[in-house]
């Protein structure tokens, strides 16, 4: 696999030659200060991709692999009549970005929010942080801070009366902690959503169930997945996350028949998945060695890491990279298949490009601000890990693959 980093531009705390110091060749990233709906040009494109690719001539080459995210505009999810203009702003974007030599372009279609955690920093045994969801603070927050209607019927009894003795005991900076936590935005944000007009944007979806939300992705991949075929861009959509209904609102890339229900509704190649084993493996249904052997040519970018289920609860944190409830091995070894696979075919995009995702805050970093799931450290021995898996699992399997590779870093 191609190894990769995420990297959020200029003010990002971790640096280039940081990415570059760990091994990575690729770059993950987004033009983030981009409205969301406008048009990518192709000067911002070359602006980013000359920073990233500034140093190439004095160091080891990096290069900017893959797009993370194109968002896609709430009135595209929400199907409303000016979704054309926005459609057609997105396929001039994949135009500039191919122009510009991009090849690989992630997107999510949850509504209004992306990911959500309820703690940013939950201490482990020893002594790392790092991300965790927990289905009684986030009932907490939907019942009694936001106060949505009807949110109820979403929660068990018990859930509900936990949440409300939590609720009552907490000072006012545990609730505005709490609150910003769930309402932050984009990931490499640092702003997070008004709670005062926060339930105007749920409202908007009052009338969208999850046949309509999936009707609206089916038509917009239908839209822009011919020009990205075109341009020779691979689109790849990226599991929700957590995978289930949030906030009354439907979420339509959750399990294996929810892919297998997209891939269907458009059958080009350039309609594809960001294998994320993190988002998927949260549910235990997911079988995802299956998936990779089902949608492997379908596959284009992989988000590496694995969360921890919390028995009898609806709960997750992060886990070390090869220490979840993730098979990593498994998983790994059928993404290189999948290679092999693409190498035997003779496709161009033999090799899947891979990041490390959401190392923990940890050592040095502890003391750092960085963005959350996003410090160096973590990341560099998630990476690391994962480096030394995949090297193993190709020495055994595919012996000739791995001297090839070894003599080529020589």
């Amino acid at each position: 696999m191609i190894h990769t980093m995420r990297w959020f531009g200029p003010n990002d705390p971790v640096s280039l030659m940081d990415i570059r110091q760990a091994g990575c060749s690729g770059v993950v990233s987004a033009l983030h200060q981009v409205p969301v709906g406008a048009i990518w040009t192709t000067d911002a494109i070359m602006e980013r991709k000359n920073l990233v690719e500034a140093d190439n001539g004095y160091y080891t080459d990096l290069k900017w692999l893959v797009v993370e995210s194109l968002p896609v505009h709430e009135h595209i999810k929400k199907g409303l009549p000016d979704r054309e203009f926005y459609i057609e702003n997105y396929r001039q974007s994949l135009r500039n970005l191919a122009a510009c030599g991009l090849k690989t372009v992630c997107y999510n279609f949850m509504p209004v929010l992306d990911w959500s955690r309820t703690a940013l920093d939950y201490s482990l045994p020893e002594g790392h942080k790092t991300l965790r969801f927990v289905w009684e603070d986030f009932a907490l927050f939907d019942l009694y801070i936001l106060k949505r209607p009807d949110a109820a019927n979403d929660y068990e009894p018990e859930i509900r009366q936990a949440a409300l003795d939590k609720f009552n005991g907490m000072t006012a900076n545990e609730i505005t902690l709490l609150t910003n936590t769930v309402l932050l935005g984009l990931p490499g944000s640092e702003e997070a959503f008004d709670l005062n007009g926060f339930q105007g944007l749920l409202n908007a979806y009052a009338h969208i169930d999850d046949a309509r939300l999936r009707e609206n992705l089916y038509y917009f991949i239908n839209q822009i997945a011919p020009v990205a075929q075109e341009c020779g861009i691979n689109l790849c959509i990226h599991p929700d996350d957590p995978p289930a209904p949030l906030l009354g609102l439907p979420r339509v890339v959750s399990t294996e028949n929810d892919l297998l229900q997209l891939m269907n509704a458009c059958l080009l190649r350039a309609s594809g998945i960001t294998f994320c084993t993190g988002s998927l493996g949260v549910r235990e249904d997911n079988d995802l060695v299956k998936i990779i052997r089902q949608f492997g040519d379908r596959i284009h970018f992989v988000h590496l890491r694995t969360t921890k289920r919390e028995a009898g609860t609806r709960n997750f944190h992060e886990a070390p990279h090869l220490n979840g409830d993730v098979d990593m091995y498994e998983v790994v070894k059928a993404l290189i298949e999948e290679e092999q696979k693409r190498k035997t075919a003779g496709i161009s995009d033999q090799q899947l490009p891979m990041r490390p995702d959401h190392g923990f805050q940890m050592l040095d970093d502890l003391h750092k601000r960085t963005y959350p799931g996003y410090s160096a450290i973590g990341r560099l021995k998630g990476l690391a890990e994962l480096r030394g898996l995949e090297m193993g699992i190709t020495y055994t399997f595919y012996p000739e693959t791995h001297a090839l590779s070894f003599a080529n870093q020589l």
